[in-house]
């Protein structure tokens, strides 16, 4: 494809509002507009600063799109994406892909059924691809990692499993390989009413254990992931994007100077665009966030 291709945003909140800065930035977009019936007004500030329609309906909205970002609240992108799944647009949808997993395999089934793209926003993939993590040649003896932030009502129409875990979800499935055999978990409601502590421990089959705490009432901010192999460690810490290599392979030490980590959310973006224009697979499928969510729901329900 040499033509632009037409993109609009529902949802427009904080991730709407970063969204719509990278669309109408991308040299291969035609950013079309945003859509939001419950917050009309800044719907109308995104586009008076980044150009595009406030649409003031659904059906208008996709009526003028080739491809949609969803970024409202998680509660809501199931019906959001498959409204979009179902006129033919390539949906990139921020995480959980949904908050119950037989919407989010309707959903990997409405897009293969389609022929389109269905790509979901876990940024860390980012950032441990720059790092070179997904080279290493050895499984795993044991992931530890942590994800803390104060509170924000943001985010709170789901559990701290689904708004925080799920990137470390998402990147243990993918380093561990396979499905979870065992999974514990510690969860424990705060402010929001839901589950805003969440501890958890889960085996593999590949013999990889994790240990994943995640909280929304931290009295401080942190991302930290400590992953051990045969060979030595690998340390990340996510927030102050450093790393310690204690492995014989060769990791990017400077990846916090690599583009995709510098700027998450416009790698991501981009990766949507030309997954759409030249063909190729996105760096987070359907079938990746589906998986994701099934584990975060495992960690919530067991406890």
């Amino acid at each position: 494809m040499n033509h632009k291709i037409r993109v609009c945003i529902s949802g427009a909140g904080v991730f709407g509002g970063h969204h719509a800065a990278k669309l109408a930035a991308h040299p291969r977009v035609e950013f079309a507009g945003v859509y939001d019936p419950e917050h009309p007004e800044r719907a109308q500030k995104l586009v008076n600063e980044h150009g595009g329609v406030a649409f003031v309906s659904r059906d208008e909205m996709i009526a003028a799109a080739d491809a949609l970002i969803v970024a409202s609240p998680a509660s809501v992108h199931y019906r959001q994406a498959m409204d979009a799944l179902e006129h033919g647009l390539h949906v990139l949808v921020e995480k959980p892909l949904a908050t119950r997993l037989e919407d989010a395999r309707e959903m990997v089934a409405m897009a293969e059924k389609q022929g389109v793209i269905l790509q979901v926003g876990h940024q860390e993939r980012f950032v441990s691809n720059a790092i070179g993590l997904f080279d290493i040649p050895e499984n795993p003896v044991s992931i530890q990692a942590s994800r803390m932030a104060p509170y924000s009502q943001r985010g709170t129409d789901v559990s701290v499993t689904l708004d925080l875990m799920t990137h470390d979800l998402d990147l243990v499935n993918l380093l561990a390989g396979g499905e979870a055999d065992e999974v514990r978990s510690d969860v424990r409601t705060g402010p929001s009413g839901g589950i805003d502590d969440a501890r958890a421990e889960i085996h593999f089959p590949s013999g990889t254990k994790a240990s994943i705490h995640a909280s929304r009432v931290s009295t401080d901010r942190q991302r930290h992931m400590r992953i051990e192999y045969p060979s030595g460690v690998v340390e990340i810490d996510f927030f102050n994007r450093s790393l310690i290599n204690g492995t014989p392979f060769a990791l990017n030490a400077g990846f916090a100077d690599a583009p995709e980590a510098k700027d998450c959310l416009a790698a991501e973006v981009n990766a949507f665009v030309c997954a759409i224009m030249d063909g190729g697979q996105v760096p987070v499928c359907g079938i990746a966030g589906a998986k994701a969510l099934a584990l975060a729901l495992r960690v919530d329900k067991v406890a």
